[in-house]
């Protein structure tokens, strides 16, 4: 038998993340089973994503606007609350100052009331340096006055498999009772990263959000002396083809042998992702790849929607083993706390 993890998901998006915790149900040495009540996002279009992957748990709502008691009781509560005013990609990073980056006083919110086990919590590296790190100070006080020793590691998701060079830093809150020594997760892929070519091997073969753009004439001759691995900066710069004060990320092309560069949700012209053999943008499909969802697993929306679900996801290879190196944790905080006799639910399901 495994144990019973009840979980509540925040600021879900598509469901990357969970997708990952539910994955890891089926590794038979996993000795729990996460089980997702309940999930919660803004976003139509990935609620609707979610919903058709994952269940229909999941309630299309702004969370300042949930009343925590509709919430379930559980055990572990995910999410990664909004990362863009952290992030060292926008040009002004107004941190928890802003009214997305303060959102994460809606975690701490749901977190105070439902009290879980454990919560974990996935952000970009940014976090931690936003106004010289302050905001992170802040953020880790919250965590502590509401009765949780704070861990938190920098994770380059391209050291575990998933082929993208993609850093992001995560949090895991531990309720103060309990005393355990928490290590990060060995990395399965240093040294032996997984390149865009193979990454993307038979995806023209994928029905769904395969779609192809319309591309410029332009912009091909553009990539066309973009060579792959590079950027716009490769263009000469008396070229009329020049794009100046841009960013890296601006007409980057993939490179075949290496793991892509990060992937982003959202941008103007040249910020889409560029395939490293066809002068050419990438499809959703191929970004879903790179993100490390399976062909499987169907985006709803507009292209442009699609490609924000994915870049704000967290790829689901990555969560998986995120799930499985924290099961016997988990695990152990539940039977000591089923034992003290606070916990009243079901505990136990069938492998």
């Amino acid at each position: 038998m495994k144990t019973k993890i009840n979980v509540v998901s925040l600021f879900s998006g598509c469901g990357g993340l969970d997708l990952g915790f539910i994955q890891a149900n089926d590794v038979i040495d996993c000795p729990v089973s996460y089980e997702i009540n309940w999930a919660n996002d803004f976003f139509a279009a990935a609620c609707e994503t979610y919903r058709s992957n994952l269940g229909d748990h999941i309630v299309c709502k702004d969370i300042k606007t949930i009343d925590t008691a509709s919430i379930p009781d559980c055990d572990l509560i995910l999410g990664g609350f909004p990362c863009q005013d952290f992030s060292v990609s926008w040009t002004q990073r107004k941190g928890t100052k802003s009214e997305r980056g303060s959102l994460y006083l809606e975690f701490c919110r749901v977190v105070e009331d439902k009290r879980p086990l454990v919560f974990i919590a996935e952000n970009v590296k940014g976090l931690l340096s936003v106004n010289k790190g302050k905001d992170f100070k802040q953020i880790k006080a919250d965590f502590a006055s509401l009765g949780y020793q704070l861990h938190w590691w920098l994770y380059n998701f391209a050291d575990y498999g998933v082929p993208q060079v993609r850093e992001r830093v995560i949090l895991l809150g531990v309720r103060s009772e309990f005393a355990r020594t928490v290590s990060r997760i060995p990395p399965t892929h240093a040294g032996n990263h997984i390149g865009a070519k193979q990454a993307l091997k038979g995806v023209e073969l994928v029905q769904h959000n395969n779609e192809h753009l319309n591309i410029q004439a332009k912009t091909i001759k553009r990539l066309m002396q973009i060579p792959p691995g590079g950027n716009y900066l490769d263009i000469p710069v008396d070229s009329p083809l020049y794009v100046q004060g841009r960013r890296s990320h601006v007409y980057r092309r993939l490179h075949p042998d290496k793991p892509s560069f990060t992937i982003i949700a959202r941008g103007g012209g040249g910020t889409w992702g560029y395939h490293f053999e066809e002068p050419r943008a990438l499809t959703n499909r191929e970004r879903a790849r790179l993100q490390g969802f399976p062909d499987s697993f169907v985006f709803k929306g507009s292209i442009t929607e699609v490609r924000e679900q994915i870049g704000n996801a967290v790829p689901p290879l990555f969560a998986e083993k995120l799930a499985l190196h924290l099961a016997p944790l988990i695990e152990s905080l539940k039977l000591e706390d089923q034992a003290s006799g606070k916990i009243t639910l079901n505990n136990q399901v069938a492998n």
